[in-house]
């Protein structure tokens, strides 16, 4: 998710596509409680489903962002069906690619120990004991931290100030004439006009609309949906229908839930209704659609839910239909995938159940997964690498669902080979937490020796260096290099050399591990994903030879990775080629190619969503500025550079000689500019979200350029 979706303060939240109706007071009060010093640092509200829990919290979080400088953010946790992994989302809601093996709440806390900001964690009652310890941990270790959650229930720490969000209200039966209508009556009339352009609302027609309301208890989402069958219903036929007996087959629902609110039995009552209108194909899609976490596109729900009386060639042409009901909507930052807010999703999954399909839908969606992580594993090495990173990014959710599927079934071959796939591209696309979280689980009972086994334990290895696990690392790549000789597989056996010449590195054993490339075979480059490996070997020999001071060797070194990685179309091994040559450059006194290189690898780095690729680049994009004597420039993007620094969990990688390099920069440019002017426009970089500093590091850097 993009950062400064809204305009006004850093954070991710979503622009409003629909107006906001009501509601005031419960803004003012959320707002005032939100924009004070005091008062709990966990406000909880609570609320049946579809009753406008999380459009509240983002109207209110747009109106105090003000207050938290260092971003308003939100976490969407709809899609997570496992414990363990709620840290994970917030991670990926904050953008924190932390290298480090700490927790995640110890990387969480540490990134934001001096920073103000909000956290909104949306749809917690399916995790909300795992939500409520998490609040309490994080607000115990960050001063500056509020914690505003949505949930069904409350989420229980003691000092949590809660907030009952009801039903809107709706007119009474014996309402006068010409009275101004209820709030529940003017959202039906402003989504009414949207789906029947030509509603005349006439007092019999405000009559109507406020019967309906009532009927529907007021709640917010029963409202919308309704109001969208004026597509095809006039508003009498919609009264009417609304008004007739419920068919039997909705009781089942309802009564599974016997022990729920009356206006949520209400809620789910209305939806079957909804239910009941759309045709019998149009049913089947929805509960099949009710599989997917966080959305889907229309090539992944042909896939998964065709079949029996459904073909898939007319699986979009009824995805269709849903949105005109809005049973499903159009995703909001990506216009060709789709999603399902949470309770109508329930209610399909529910008759996915009475229809006896669960296992069969759960299947397909795992199998098309594993098919699409296999697609991008064989296709990794390739031009298409930055389209698969993309890829493998928005369906994270899905990702995580299926391989919870696999890892729970009795299909160890399915998991392990999917985990090895996923693993490897979240790897480069700086995922690596939620990487290692599932390859440790796919590796736990020790997998029959075959190919999955070895990548499974490539990428756990390559997962574990990057995270500064070295002992783990070493341990791994021992196992993967006799997988690999098992197999007979050369290639594999040179992607496990990798791993060790990596950690060789990481160690500070430079002399060792030039040693060992030098004596691997020198096989044709393969598109998949141990294709990748065998160019990164190149970087391992390119870094510890420019560690050694060996600039030519480490040129040419990293000049082979360019020429092989070009021939492939790959980007993320070209991206760190182009630090290490910028670095060189800069070294070797030639500031202007150093500018021009970094800037490559930075926007290489950003198709890859490679944070530490971006953060390295950006200091020798900075370093090289300094040299060439501009230095308001240079001190922006210092700022720039340590804003992003700190999503990684340590600066410079904890590398002494980096930390001193960019210390000696600083004082440079400080004596250059002056100190004022440098903090000014440190923290003008500072200020920069992610993209905006990207963008700035893009943008030419002088006139000699």
């Amino acid at each position: 998710m993009p950062w400064n979706t809204v305009g006004g303060g850093l954070g991710n939240l979503p622009p409003e596509t629909r107006g906001f109706v009501g509601r005031e007071a419960e803004l003012d009060l959320l707002a005032a409680e939100l924009a004070s010093d005091g008062g709990s640092r966990l406000l909880s509200l609570v609320g049946v489903g579809g009753v406008g829990k999380t459009r509240l919290a983002l109207h209110t979080a747009a109106r105090v962002r003000a207050a938290y400088p260092d971003g308003v953010w939100l976490v969407e946790l709809s899609a997570l069906h496992t414990d363990g992994l709620v840290p994970f989302a917030v991670m990926e809601a904050l953008r924190l690619a932390d290298q480090t093996a700490d927790s995640a709440v110890a990387a969480i806390a540490a990134w934001a120990r001096d920073k103000r900001l909000l956290l909104i964690l949306d749809s917690c009652e399916h995790l909300s004991a795992e939500c409520g310890a998490l609040a309490v941990a994080l607000t115990d270790k960050v001063p500056g931290l509020r914690v505003l959650a949505t949930s069904r229930v409350r989420l229980g720490p003691p000092g949590e100030w809660t907030m009952a969000v009801e039903p809107l209200p709706v007119s009474d039966a014996g309402g006068k004439e010409g009275a101004k209508p209820a709030v529940a009556d003017t959202l039906f009339a402003q989504r009414a006009a949207a789906a029947d352009p030509g509603l005349v609302l006439d007092a019999p027609a405000r009559r109507r609309i406020a019967a309906i309301c009532r009927g529907l208890d007021g709640i917010p989402l029963a409202i919308e949906l309704a109001a969208a069958r004026l597509s095809d219903l006039g508003l009498d036929e919609l009264h009417t229908r609304l008004g007739a007996d419920r068919p039997s087959r909705l009781d089942l629902l309802t009564s599974q839930d016997g022990d729920a609110p009356a206006r949520h039995r209400a809620l789910r009552t209305t939806i079957g209704w909804s239910h009941e209108l759309c045709a019998p194909l149009e049913r089947l899609l929805w509960a099949r659609l009710s599989v997917f976490a966080g959305g889907f596109d229309t090539e992944a729900a042909a896939f998964v839910c065709a079949g029996g009386p459904l073909p898939a060639e007319r699986v979009g042409e009824l995805i269709e239909k849903l949105v005109a009901w809005s049973i499903v909507r159009p995703d909001r930052t990506d216009p060709a995938r789709y999603r399902m807010l949470d309770t109508v999703r329930e209610y399909g999954g529910d008759w996915l159940r009475e229809l006896g399909e669960e296992e069969a839908v759960r299947l397909r969606h795992r199998d098309h997964y594993r098919r699409l992580a296999r697609q991008g594993w064989a296709e990794w090495n390739t031009g298409r690498q930055v389209a698969w990173a993309v890829r493998v990014l928005a369906d994270r959710a899905n990702l995580h669902t299926a391989l919870d599927f696999a890892l729970a079934g009795p299909d160890r071959a399915a998991a392990v080979e999917m985990a090895g796939h996923v693993g490897l591209m979240w790897r480069h696309c700086g995922v690596l937490r939620d990487a290692r979280h599932f390859l440790d689980r796919a590796l736990a009972d020790d997998p029959p020796a075959g190919p999955a086994r070895t990548r499974a334990l490539w990428a756990c290895a390559a997962v574990a260096v990057f995270q500064g696990d070295l002992e783990e690392a070493a341990n791994l790549a021992v196992r993967c290099a006799d997988s690999a000789r098992e197999e007979g597989d050369a290639v594999a056996q040179v992607a496990a050399v990798y791993l060790r010449g990596t950690y060789l590195v990481q160690s500070g054993r430079m002399a060792e591990a030039i040693e060992l490339v030098d004596t691997v075979p020198r096989l044709p480059v393969q598109p998949h994903g141990f294709g990748a490996a065998q160019l990164q070997i190149g970087l391992v020999a390119a870094f510890a030879h420019m560690m050694r001071g060996e600039f030519e060797a480490a040129r040419a070194a990293a000049l082979e990775v360019r020429r092989a990685g070009a021939e492939c179309g790959e980007c993320w091994a070209g991206s760190v080629t182009d630090y290490l040559i910028a670095q060189i450059d800069l070294t070797q006194g030639d500031a202007a190619t150093a500018v021009r290189g970094a800037r490559t690898a930075i926007a290489k780095s950003a198709l890859m969503h490679d944070i530490v690729v971006s953060a390295v680049s950006l200091d020798v994009l900075a370093a090289a500025v300094v040299a060439r004597g501009d230095g308001l420039h240079a001190a922006r993007l210092l700022g720039v550079g340590s804003r992003i620094w700190e999503l990684t969990g340590g600066d410079q990688l904890n590398s002494p000689d980096l930390i001193a390099a960019r210390r000696s920069h600083e004082i440079r440019v400080r004596g250059e500019i002056g100190h004022e002017i440098y903090e000014t426009a440190f923290a003008e970089g500072r200020a920069m979200s992610y993209e905006e500093g990207l963008r700035y590091a893009a943008q030419s850097t002088g006139p000699q350029e």
